[in-house]
């Protein structure tokens, strides 16, 4: 008699069915530990009668699947895996073989043949830390998550860059993203552009502790003294202007969805800008609304409140995404920020600006305008090519320059070394160093005095 392999489930019904033919437990019962319907139970009664214990069996063991993937796919799956695809993850490749390829193939049949390859994850799976999950906002535009991720967006062989977004977290939906070489003011004004221009004003912003959104330095103004609190940053004064709050994380964990984002995006956008031969940053920004809207079908969830609370932005958005800066107007009536000078015309009857309080607003184009009591009173284009905005008090003469954001005769002085002290040796016994000279022979003060210049009274 030769050996039969049986499952689990199988092995139980040998026994059951036995003692059932031998009037020992009726079918209700032995249906009833099998997990059975009865007319089941009397189905395998009469194929143990039949054919003894292999007719418990279950009756495909042995026989070719209909829908097994045929050699011929298996082998141009594997290769499409070693080549083409090479990288991607389980779940984008399956994208990819279903959309481009024509084959209906399931993700977890690609991870068979992924590991039969011997082909290691893109993303090696470890067990989850435990943490509180925080609720996600109710309404689209509660609120929204800001954040950078740098990284080889064009491959390895290219330099590393930075991709700025915004994700909304009702949803999961991206907002914006945007290229910069550098995590730095410029590319979080117009990552806020694009989200206010596309959707509306959210209610606040959740990011990091980022030198552009909140002041981490201990220094304090006298004014900033007598009102209580820190002036806040220039990003900080566009969003108190719009009336948007900032939230600052304490950890990554905390803005965890957005941390999540970067991890798609390294994976996939890294490949979908390989696959279509991406390898500039102008290309990428082109293409970057196509792969919003495909990560928006794919990844986007509905929110819990179908209402949601985008505000209608101002009309004068581009005023208010600027640098701010308080100057007094000089005598030849013109205001300097460093890098930068602009002349005011006259005033109303010839009048003249001269110690006038104005407030310098530099926008994200380069224009540079001056208000007076919210007035504009002058202004001043910006015509060479490539402006970056940065904060012009806190960036050094030579950064400027670097940037290119300084104009000729902008009356600033270059970056000029630490001062020399000044000092030199002198003999032992009378000190190491000094800035007085030494006195002539002849000073008074080498003459010693004589008797006739004794005090009255002497002896």
């Amino acid at each position: 008699m030769g050996h039969l392999t049986m499952s689990s489930k199988e092995a139980r019904r040998p026994g059951l069915v036995q003692a059932a033919l031998a009037g020992k437990v009726t079918n209700a019962e032995g249906a009833r530990a099998l997990g059975l319907g009865v007319r089941q139970f009397r189905r395998l009664k009469a194929a143990y009668r039949r054919a003894g214990v292999e007719g418990l069996l279950h009756g495909n063991r042995g026989h070719r699947a209909p829908n097994r993937l045929s050699d011929a796919d298996r082998e141009r799956i594997m290769e499409l895996i070693t080549d083409k695809y090479a990288g991607l993850n389980d779940s984008h490749l399956t994208e990819k073989l279903r959309e481009l390829e024509e084959l209906a193939v399931s993700r977890e049949t690609v991870r068979r043949l992924r590991q039969a390859a011997g082909i290691a994850p893109v993303r090696r799976r470890r067990a989850p830390k435990h943490r509180r999950r925080r609720l996600r906002e109710a309404r689209r535009g509660a609120l929204v998550l800001v954040d950078a991720s740098e990284h080889h967006w064009f491959g390895e062989q290219a330099p590393r860059g930075n991709l700025l977004g915004a994700l909304d977290d009702a949803t999961g939906e991206i907002l914006a993203l945007q290229f910069r070489s550098d995590e730095d003011l410029h590319g979080y004004t117009q990552v806020l552009q694009r989200l206010i221009t596309a959707h509306g004003l959210p209610c606040s912003l959740y990011g990091d502790r980022l030198g552009v959104f909140v002041r981490n330095d201990d220094h304090w103004t006298l004014e900033e003294e007598l009102a209580g609190q820190q002036s806040p940053t220039q990003f900080g004064q566009m969003l108190a202007e719009l009336a948007i709050g900032y939230i600052a994380a304490h950890s990554p964990q905390a803005k965890g969805r957005i941390e999540r984002l970067w991890e798609t995006l390294q994976d996939r956008l890294v490949q979908e800008l390989r696959l279509r031969q991406i390898t500039t940053v102008a290309a990428a920004a082109a293409y970057l609304p196509e792969f919003i809207a495909d990560h928006k079908r794919r990844f986007a969830q509905p929110a819990r409140d179908t209402a949601s609370v985008w505000r209608r932005p101002p009309r004068d958005l581009d005023r208010i995404l600027a640098c701010r800066y308080s100057r007094v107007v000089a005598r030849d009536n013109t205001v300097t920020v460093p890098g930068r000078w602009i002349q005011i015309p006259p005033g109303p009857r010839r009048r003249s600006w001269h110690s006038c309080r104005v407030e310098v607003r530099e926008r994200l184009d380069g224009l540079l305008q001056v208000f007076h009591h919210d007035q504009l009173i002058a202004e001043q284009a910006w015509v060479q090519p490539g402006f970056i905005l940065v904060p012009r008090s806190s960036a050094t003469p030579r950064r400027r320059t670097q940037l290119g954001i300084d104009l000729p005769g902008s009356r600033q002085k270059p970056d000029r070394p630490a001062p020399r002290l000044k000092t030199r040796l002198r003999k032992p016994g009378i000190g190491h160093y000094t800035h007085r000279r030494k006195p002539k022979r002849d000073h008074p003060w080498n003459h010693e005095p004589g008797p006739e210049t004794a005090p009255a009274g002497g002896t």
